[in-house]
Protein backbone atom coordinates (compact mmCIF):
# COMPACT_ATOMS: atom_id res chain seq x y z
CA UNK A 1 0.00 0.00 0.00
CA UNK A 2 2.95 2.59 0.63
CA UNK A 3 3.83 2.76 -2.59
CA UNK A 4 0.20 3.20 -3.82
CA UNK A 5 0.28 6.11 -1.15
CA UNK A 6 3.25 7.43 -2.58
CA UNK A 7 2.10 7.33 -6.51
CA UNK A 8 -0.61 9.05 -5.64
CA UNK A 9 0.88 12.08 -3.37
CA UNK A 10 3.20 12.44 -6.45
CA UNK A 11 -0.16 13.32 -8.63
CA UNK A 12 -1.78 15.54 -5.83
CA UNK A 13 1.92 17.47 -4.94
CA UNK A 14 2.10 19.47 -8.43
CA UNK A 15 -1.24 21.47 -6.84
CA UNK A 16 0.23 22.12 -3.67
CA UNK A 17 3.93 23.30 -5.12
CA UNK A 18 1.74 25.47 -6.96
CA UNK A 19 0.48 28.00 -3.90
CA UNK A 20 4.37 27.48 -2.36
CA UNK A 21 3.76 24.27 -0.62
CA UNK A 22 4.40 20.09 -0.25
CA UNK A 23 3.29 16.89 1.35
CA UNK A 24 5.90 14.40 3.33
CA UNK A 25 4.45 11.02 3.58
CA UNK A 26 5.40 10.34 7.54
CA UNK A 27 3.69 6.93 8.47
CA UNK A 28 1.08 4.32 7.22
CA UNK A 29 -0.77 2.47 10.07
CA UNK A 30 -1.65 -1.29 10.22
CA UNK A 31 -5.44 0.09 10.15
CA UNK A 32 -5.22 2.33 6.59
CA UNK A 33 -4.51 5.67 9.00
CA UNK A 34 -1.86 8.02 6.66
CA UNK A 35 -0.20 10.27 8.11
CA UNK A 36 1.36 13.11 6.30
CA UNK A 37 3.37 16.37 6.73
CA UNK A 38 2.40 19.62 4.87
CA UNK A 39 5.34 21.62 4.38
CA UNK A 40 6.17 24.58 2.83
CA UNK A 41 2.76 27.54 2.62
CA UNK A 42 0.52 24.41 3.60
CA UNK A 43 2.32 23.94 6.51
CA UNK A 44 1.23 27.63 7.98
CA UNK A 45 -2.26 27.92 5.51
CA UNK A 46 -5.44 28.75 7.64
CA UNK A 47 -6.81 26.47 4.44
CA UNK A 48 -4.60 23.49 5.69
CA UNK A 49 -7.09 21.22 7.18
CA UNK A 50 -9.42 21.90 4.07
CA UNK A 51 -5.94 20.75 2.20
CA UNK A 52 -6.16 17.78 4.14
CA UNK A 53 -9.51 16.26 3.87
CA UNK A 54 -11.02 17.54 0.84
CA UNK A 55 -8.01 17.10 -1.67
CA UNK A 56 -5.01 14.71 -0.09
CA UNK A 57 -7.68 11.92 1.85
CA UNK A 58 -10.36 12.35 -0.96
CA UNK A 59 -7.71 11.56 -3.71
CA UNK A 60 -6.02 8.72 -1.71
CA UNK A 61 -9.10 7.03 -0.48
CA UNK A 62 -10.61 7.42 -4.21
CA UNK A 63 -7.87 5.33 -5.40
CA UNK A 64 -6.86 3.12 -2.32
CA UNK A 65 -9.64 1.50 -0.67
CA UNK A 66 -7.26 0.41 2.45
CA UNK A 67 -7.21 4.05 3.03
CA UNK A 68 -9.24 5.46 5.97
CA UNK A 69 -8.19 8.55 7.01
CA UNK A 70 -5.83 11.09 6.30
CA UNK A 71 -4.07 12.97 9.58
CA UNK A 72 -2.00 15.67 10.21
CA UNK A 73 2.01 14.04 11.54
Amino acid sequence: MKEKVIEMLEKVRPSLQADGGDVELVNITDDGIVEVRLKGACGSCPMATLTLKAGIERVLKEHIPEVKEVRQA
